[in-house]
């Protein structure tokens, strides 16, 4: 079959409508299925990733909520690039992830605990006897020097177990993680008797849906569930359309898509000219070769890289209007006094800011700010340049 030559505006149109950043469901669950999952984080520098992240595709959204979907069991919490919430429909071909890494995490020493085995059995058997415990409730310390990834004996011992599926996520408060038996979280186990092909046939293919188009490479990316093998022997048997994308800045690459990419991208809509602040943890920008190649942007997210080092700051939004992002954007809230706080910002080159672009990023700071509960905005860096 020909390749299919996919025009720039046309990939970037259709990747924001998979990101549900031009319509979409408004329902908190539809949209993590939709997504595929959600990435959580427990830096709450205004707001929380996961909860900014619901929040951009539905703003009647409220803070905390996504937990209730976690305790009814609509979700289930574990890793796919990171921690991540995941929608009950994957479970029955999640068993190959819950092996991998819990062979993984045996292996690497980052994870041991330096535990005995009878002091992790008996950390188990606490919470068999007791319900569902935070970290909170072990008491072991850290010896030695606490560098910035340090983590007591027990946190060790308890992740260990819930990489492997032995612990689950019961529930979280405030961000606390509650571990449970997994035989308790997941009713029905984690062994839902699926084949290691009917796993990875499964999640290329929903991966695929997810993405609209993408290579190999990022396919095997979306769920780090699969190996480079395993997916070509999936992308060599599936349906797939082969397609050419034209790049921002010229040239073209080679991708997959779904038999129907015609079709998508004549049914995505367009984006109009809001103004979004986009989370840095958002999957519409989480792949960064991607997220460049569609868009020219060339973003890093520096909020663990050393302060002398930052090109621009510490948690910075990148800005999207319609279907380009047009700067960046670094803000803190200061809850005491009740302020959002504009601590820098960046206009990419050549984006012009007439009075008009400006008016939308006012507005969609107001929304972020009242989304937030803050009370008023301060700019502590220079305003937008026309």
């Amino acid at each position: 079959m020909a390749r299919l030559r996919i025009r720039n505006r046309d990939a970037r149109r259709l990747w924001l409508a998979q990101m549900l950043l031009t319509d979409g469901p408004r329902d908190p669950a539809e949209i993590i299925r939709a997504l595929g999952f959600l990435q959580i984080d427990t830096i709450r520098n205004v707001a929380r990733a996961q909860d900014h992240i619901l929040w951009s595709r539905a703003t009647g959204y409220r803070e905390e909520r996504v937990w209730r979907l976690l305790k009814s069991r609509d979700l289930f919490e574990h890793f796919t690039h990171d921690a991540s919430l995941i929608p009950a429909e994957v479970l029955p071909f999640w068993s190959r992830r819950f092996r991998v890494l819990g062979e993984r995490v045996a292996r690497g020493s980052w994870y041991h605990s330096g535990l005995a085995q009878d002091e992790i059995h008996r950390i188990r058997d606490r919470i068999e006897a007791e319900g569902p415990l935070s970290t909170h409730a072990f008491d072991t310390r850290i010896e030695g020097a606490r560098d910035m990834w340090a983590r007591p004996p027990h946190k060790k011992a308890l992740d260990q177990m819930w990489y492997a599926g032995t612990l689950a996520t019961s529930h979280r408060e405030k961000f606390v993680k509650f571990y449970d038996l997994g035989t308790r979280v997941f009713a029905d186990g984690i062994d839902h008797g699926k084949t290691e092909g009917e796993q990875v046939d499964w999640l290329c293919g929903r991966a695929i849906d997810r993405l609209g188009v993408a290579t190999r490479s990022e396919i095997m990316q979306f769920w780090q569930a699969a190996t480079p093998a395993e997916v070509r022997r999936w992308s060599e048997a599936a349906d797939l359309r082969p397609v050419e994308v034209e790049a921002a800045g010229g040239g073209t690459t080679e991708a997959l898509a779904p038999p129907d990419i015609a079709a998508r991208i004549a049914a995505a809509p367009s984006p109009g000219t809001r103004m979004r602040l986009i989370n840095p943890f958002d999957p519409a920008v989480r792949d960064r070769t991607r997220l460049e190649r569609l868009f020219g942007f060339a973003y890093r997210n520096e909020m663990f890289v050393p302060k002398a080092k930052r090109v621009f700051g510490y948690y910075v939004y990148p800005l999207l209007e319609g279907d380009r992002f047009v700067g960046r954007i670094e803000l803190r809230a200061e809850r005491q006094a009740g302020v959002l706080v504009v601590a820098g910002f960046w206009q990419e080159p050549g984006v012009a800011w007439p009075a008009a672009r400006g008016d939308r990023l006012t507005a969609e700071l107001q929304r972020f700010r009242r989304f937030a509960g803050l009370e008023a905005i301060r700019w502590d860096a220079p305003c937008p340049r026309p």
